[in-house]
């Protein structure tokens, strides 16, 4: 196997060594939720707690894809992926207290620290794929973009399970424990292997710099904070409580369709550059995000039809979803390569990082929509507005650069 390794090139490494840490810390973090909402539950505490745990992690992460991306810059990806890294250890460690201490506003400081490594990490790991390819490999590019963002997704999925199969082995601390050990581990030895000045700017920024000047880049985070708030504004509250609520599905029923979701979405990101006609041609480009968002705004608004009139209501959902699903996933794969195209080789994570903060605020805006229309409208509005966000990133799409133009 090291031979293997030994025989690669030193790109291929740095980019397993990359995968591998991203890999890891994904595993971690979908196991982490699961831990949290299942335990939590069990303790007695109620649906709007458990969801409260949530909100600083929702909340800093677009805090920390402003700044990381300038601190990346000034100190090196390096620094900033070894650091996500290491405050996911100290968050998880600190579950590892007395149960008694376990307070909402203490979980929610432990949840907050992990939101910020999940971020650090996640900005790190698209950003230095930037470094590792030539400008004139952009096919390259592209399949690596989506095979770390698809496996990703996948891998999160795959978490949900590991954290409901380590807890019922383990017990909520044991469970802990066996992850702070393993994520330790996986930390001291990307910090042996991974280049030291991967990242670093060629300049300084500033802390303007944060803000990007790039008008591809600017429309690609609008674009991008419409696409993941038309997502999460009805598949993260409102559709497994009308699951669990108006059609009686049992918790884990919902929560097993959620977490198969979730792993065919990384697949299908994965494999978004053979599926979009890419992998050996050329590279995806605007006119890419608008042709693929065209049927992503037309599902919702059938998906809503059929919860209006109430017609063959659990195929439309399932079968809907997975369809959606598919689409997304290659939406969210072509978003994910067009950012690190666009970003300026001299400053990459500042561009990725300011997109990625565009991504957290839609992701929180849907999620709050998500509880307060179907609060007062039901599923089928959420997915009507749901339509209406896919509308108004695929008009800012329209004047994305194109190849040749």
């Amino acid at each position: 196997m090291l031979q293997i390794i030994s025989g690669l090139s030193r790109d291929v490494r740095q980019y397993l060594v990359i995968t591998f840490s991203y890999w890891t810390f994904t595993i971690s973090d979908g196991a982490l939720r699961m831990l949290v909402v299942l335990y939590f539950h069990q303790l007695g505490y109620s649906p709007l707690e458990v969801a409260m745990l949530f909100v600083l992690y929702e909340f800093f992460g677009i805090v920390t894809n402003l700044i990381g991306g300038w601190l990346a810059a000034r100190l090196g990806l390096n620094v900033t992926m070894h650091l996500g890294l290491l405050l996911q250890v100290i968050a998880l460690s600190m579950l590892l207290v007395d149960p008694q201490w376990l307070s909402v506003a203490y979980v929610m400081v432990a949840q907050a620290l992990s939101g910020i490594a999940k971020d650090l990490n996640k900005m790190s790991a698209k950003s230095s794929i930037k470094m590792l390819v030539a400008d004139d490999q952009q096919s390259t590019l592209y399949r690596w973009i989506a095979l770390l963002t698809g496996s990703k997704n996948a891998l999160k999925g795959f978490g949900f399970f590991v954290g409901a199969a380590l807890l019922t082995w383990l017990g909520f601390r044991g469970a802990i424990l066996t992850m702070t050990v393993v994520l330790f581990v996986v930390l001291l030895l990307s910090a042996y292997l991974l280049d030291r000045q991967l990242g670093k700017a060629s300049f300084k920024p500033k802390f303007r710099d944060i803000f990007s000047k790039s008008p591809a880049v600017n429309r690609l985070s609008v674009a991008r904070f419409f696409l993941f708030g038309s997502r999460d504004i009805w598949f993260v509250v409102a559709l497994p409580v009308f699951l669990h609520a108006q059609l009686q599905w049992p918790a884990i029923y919902v929560g097993a369709l959620l977490a198969i979701w979730v792993v065919g979405y990384g697949i299908v990101q994965a494999a978004a550059p053979k599926l979009t006609g890419y992998s050996k041609a050329h590279a995806p480009d605007g006119q890419t995000v608008w042709r693929w968002s065209l049927p992503l705004m037309l599902l919702p608004m059938l998906i809503a039809a059929a919860v209006y009139f109430d017609w063959m209501l659990m195929a439309a959902l399932t079968a809907g979803l997975m369809v959606y699903g598919v689409v997304f996933a290659i939406n969210s794969a072509v978003h994910s390569y067009l950012i690190v195209a666009y970003a300026d080789a001299s400053g990459v994570s500042l561009d990725v990082g300011f997109y990625y903060m565009a991504n957290a605020a839609g992701r929180l805006l849907g999620t709050l929509l998500s509880g307060w229309i179907y609060m007062w409208a039901g599923l089928a509005a959420c997915l009507l507005v749901s339509a209406l966000m896919i509308a108004m990133a695929s008009l800012i799409s329209l004047k994305l650069p194109r190849n040749g133009a």
